[in-house]
């Protein structure tokens, strides 16, 4: 995988947070396997090959493919081979994301500790997963494995620990895979100064880019603190109440395309002293939070940084959950302008990703 150029889009809301989907509009979500099986499907891999994108990332929560024992569901692990195997007929290649795993749920980490770092019946089940996930899709070259979206570790020492009892399990089981590794606290861009490489010359460090989640987040319901809910240009300055406290990072001060870039400054150090590959495998704007004008503002300047120092990148998300380049069956966007068109498309969105 050369992953210096490439540009891709994730499959969120598809095998994950399903849950999210059917919360939005509960009247018209047709359960779990309705929803597996006309989410997506080969006319959208289609679309995404011939925008021009060369992989998608697929996140999968452990729940929906294993019951609550971690066997196997071999319905819907079915339905997940017939999905790689789709993607990558038309070209595309594949991370394979662990989204949620037992014992770690990346939003719950946003207000307590998760029990992988301290359970170790939780990190037996969370190898469990990850090796039978191995075992089955570790054989083909373009699809990648990933092990752990978002951790939420209360240290990077515990992180490194952790990640390195997941990449052996991984690696066991899947000899000749590309294996992704994220940094702690939510893929941050700043952690990679605390991240430890591995031992394997087959590896792809990434990050997910959100700075600053005051901007990028804003107005997004599933955060309740004040300090979200207030309307914020780019570039901005940008003040916190005095009593601000939160587990995601509260960044007050003037935020502009050089902030951004003193953010991305760790992983390029971590690239440059290690000669390792990193990309960053998600980014976005909450589409109902800030001003359009500021949300493309926003990601062009971060496109901007990504061509600058040669950082490949996959966009959050392809359809729905809020960030979507398509909207279908989103209530919410239902006469947002940018999807005003027979396709429920943002046309120009698209259009800014790819010519970066």
């Amino acid at each position: 995988m050369r992953v210096e150029s490439w540009k891709g889009v994730n499959l969120g809301g598809w095998f994950s947070q399903i849950d999210a989907i059917e919360e939005k509009d509960p009247s018209t979500f047709p359960g779990v396997d309705g929803h597996i099986e006309t989410f997506l499907g080969s006319d959208d891999f289609e679309r995404i090959a011939a925008w021009g994108f060369d992989h998608v990332r697929l996140p999968v929560d452990w729940q929906i493919v294993f019951d609550e024992t971690l066997s196997p569901r071999e319905d819907r692990l079915r339905r997940l081979d017939k999905a790689i195997a789709d993607i990558r007929a038309r070209g595309l290649e594949v991370l394979l994301d662990l989204h949620r795993c037992p014992g770690h749920d990346f939003h719950e980490g946003t207000t307590r500790d998760q029990p992988l770092f301290t359970d170790p019946s939780a990190l037996a089940g969370a190898c469990r997963v990850l090796s039978l996930l191995s075992e089955r899709y570790g054989t083909d070259p373009g699809c990648a494995i990933e092990l752990l979206n978002e951790p939420t570790a209360p240290d990077a020492a515990t992180w490194n620990r952790i990640a390195k009892t997941l990449f052996a399990q991984v690696r066991a089981h899947a000899p000749r895979s590309t294996i992704v590794v994220g940094s702690n606290r939510w893929n941050s861009a700043p952690e990679f100064a605390h991240l430890e490489p591995m031992d394997d010359d087959n590896v792809l460090y990434s990050f997910h880019f959100y700075n600053p989640v005051l901007f990028s987040h804003q107005k997004a319901p599933w955060i309740a603190h004040e300090a979200f809910h207030q309307a914020r240009a780019w570039p901005g300055d940008y003040v916190l109440p005095p009593d601000a406290d939160h587990r995601l990072p509260l960044e007050s001060g003037r935020w502009d395309r050089d902030r951004l870039a003193q953010c991305l400054e760790p992983v390029v150090a971590f690239r440059e002293r290690y000669g390792l590959r990193v990309s960053c495998d998600e980014f976005g704007v909450y589409k109902a939070g800030p001003a359009r004008v500021h949300q493309l503002a926003w990601i062009r300047d971060l496109l901007g940084l990504f061509t600058q120092h040669g950082i490949g990148w996959t966009y959050w998300n392809y359809r729905n959950l809020d960030f979507g380049l398509l909207s279908r069956g989103e209530s919410l966007f239902a006469e947002d302008p940018c999807y005003s068109n027979p396709e429920r498309c943002d046309q120009e969105l698209v259009e800014l990703l790819l010519k970066s």
